[in-house]
C-alpha cells in the first residue's frame, strides 16, 4: 500500500520490492521512497498467473482515494468494494517474479485482498514455497465468505506439509 511495512524493512538494510497496483497508493508509495535504492516500488497487482485484471476500489474511495485504497481488490465479491469503480491494472506473476530473483527470499508478506490462496497454492506446487525464509499472510475469508472452504483446504495442505514458516495469521 503506502510503505509502512516497507518503511520498516528498508530501514533495517533490507532490499524491499513493493507492488501496489492501485494507483493512487502507488504515487504515494513511489514519492515517499524515492531515492531509496534499496526499495523498488512497482505499480503492478500479484497473481498466479500474469495479465491484466480488474482492480475493484473501496465503495468510499471517492472520498479519500488513498486512505480507502487498503481495500481495493481483484474480487468483485468483496464485501467493500464497488463493482462499478475499478481500475484496469497489469498482475505479474509472483512465481515467476521470486524465480527470477536468483535467491532466497527473507520474507514475503502477502496482503491481496483475497486471492493469497491462488498465488500460495502455486507457490506451493512449484516448491517456491522453500525459497522463501518467512511467509505473512492475510487471508480474507472472514471478509468474503466465498473463500472460507479454500482457505480452510490450504490451511490443511500447510499443515500436512509440515510448513511451519508460512503464517496465515501475522493481523
Amino acid at each position: 500500500n503506502v510503505g509502512v511495512v516497507t518503511a520498516a524493512m528498508a530501514e533495517n538494510g533490507a532490499t524491499v520490492y513493493a507492488f501496489e497496483p492501485n494507483p493512487d497508493a502507488f504515487a504515494r508509495l513511489q514519492a515517499r521512497f524515492a531515492g531509496q535504492p534499496n526499495v523498488h516500488c512497482l505499480c503492478q497487482g500479484v497473481l498466479d498467473e500474469p495479465g491484466q485484471a480488474r482492480l475493484f476500489l473501496h465503495q468510499n474511495a471517492g472520498e479519500d482515494p488513498v486512505l480507502w485504497s487498503t481495500g481495493s481488490s481483484l474480487r468483485d465479491d468483496k464485501g467493500n468494494v464497488a463493482k462499478n469503480r475499478f481500475v484496469d491494472i497489469e498482475v505479474i506473476d509472483l512465481c515467476t517474479f521470486v524465480r527470477g530473483l536468483g535467491r532466497k527470499v527473507r520474507l514475503l508478506k502477502l496482503d491481496v485482498e483475497g486471492v493469497e490462496c491462488r498465488i500460495l497454492r502455486k507457490l506451493i506446487e512449484t516448491g517456491l514455497i522453500q525459497e522463501i525464509e518467512h511467509v505473512w499472510v492475510e487471508t480474507h475469508d472472514q471478509k468474503i465468505p466465498a473463500l472460507r472452504a479454500e482457505t480452510d483446504a490450504l490451511r490443511a495442505r500447510i499443515r500436512e506439509l509440515g510448513l511451519e514458516h508460512v503464517r496465515l495469521d501475522w493481523i
